[in-house]
């Protein structure tokens, strides 16, 4: 009797057991495909506790950089599509380099695009220290030294350097293109005086104290009010910097859903709105099916932008 008891007893602490892990919400990992310090993280951190409560579940950020951000893409792209496994990203690793790396173990369609959080114009900085000021500042020291002034970018075919290559060839210059993990190891580059400027999100500049050349916009933005546009001087360069969530292709339609509708609700909580002002990160929702429609049309565009810069393919 002793053992049947011991054994009802254990049998019940078992169903509790199960009843109680099964009540426990899952654990969510947003991966971010970039190191820490530069703008998608801090878009993540910002976002991070509300998403989490409007998902009913913990959500761990990973940083996962490395690559132009291809690194962590590949891991989102081949994860489980249950819902548990989410990316942040900027729009490199989604839309250009599946037309510019040769090898890339994930094509754009391997991700399923859950909504798009927030959209900026690419921001042309410099440390004030530079003595550089406008484009014209930018010529001058190019044509004293031909392709040696260093500018920086986040990765090789990203944004900045495609939006680099189109500026210097406009202005019929060379110069040094030097590649960093990230932008906000880019930044900490020009600090340092190794590199010049660097074209990325417009919160780095008030976030590092530096001086806006010009914008990549169609207007002027509001907070950098003194920085033209390139268009204004004469040069058609144009390259929103958006920045969105996406899960692995095949996520079933109801989580799809629910996903998005978290999102929604995170970007409309107002210490969300309060926070990415702050942090100049405009936000821009799109839901899932506006946003899926909004990729498709900057991969078509950045294939022909690679195909007509003359950029070669990574190995």
């Amino acid at each position: 009797m002793r053992h049947a008891s011991r054994l009802a007893t254990l049998a019940i602490g078992l169903l509790l057991w199960a009843g109680l892990a099964r009540s426990q919400p899952a654990q969510t990992q947003l991966i971010i495909p970039w190191p820490a310090g530069g703008g998608t993280d801090i878009i993540g951190r910002l976002i991070q506790p509300v998403f989490a409560e409007e998902l009913g579940s913990q959500l761990v950020i990973r940083n996962v950089g490395g690559a132009t951000g291809t690194i962590g893409t590949a891991e989102v792209a081949r994860s489980k599509p249950d819902g548990l496994t989410l990316m942040l990203t900027s729009m490199s690793p989604v839309a250009v380099q599946p037309s510019f790396r040769a090898n890339l173990p994930y094509r754009a369609d391997s991700l399923a695009p859950v909504c798009l959080v927030a959209e900026a114009p690419l921001t042309l900085m410099t440390p004030k220290t530079t003595g550089i000021r406008t484009v014209a500042d930018i010529v001058t020291r190019a044509k004293a030294t031909p392709g040696q002034a260093p500018y920086a970018s986040g990765g090789v075919g990203g944004l900045g350097h495609l939006a680099m290559t189109g500026l210097t060839r406009s202005l019929g210059i060379e110069m040094n293109h030097v590649p960093f993990r990230g932008s906000g190891d880019s930044v900490l580059a020009m600090q340092s005086g190794t590199v010049l400027m660097l074209a990325a999100e417009a919160n780095l500049v008030a976030q590092y104290q530096l001086h806006a050349i010009a914008v990549f916009a169609e207007a002027r933005v509001a907070d950098m009010p003194q920085a033209p546009t390139l268009r204004e001087l004469g040069h058609d360069l144009v390259y929103p910097l958006w920045t969105g969530i996406f899960a692995p292709a095949g996520l079933p339609p109801a989580v799809l859903e629910r996903l998005d509708a978290a999102c929604a609700r995170t970007l409309r909580t107002p210490s969300v709105v309060e926070g990415m002002t702050r942090a100049s990160h405009p936000i821009r929702y799109l839901d899932h099916r506006q946003f899926a429609r909004y990729v498709r049309a900057e991969v078509e565009k950045y294939a022909e932008l690679i195909a007509a810069s003359g950029l070669k393919q990574a190995d």
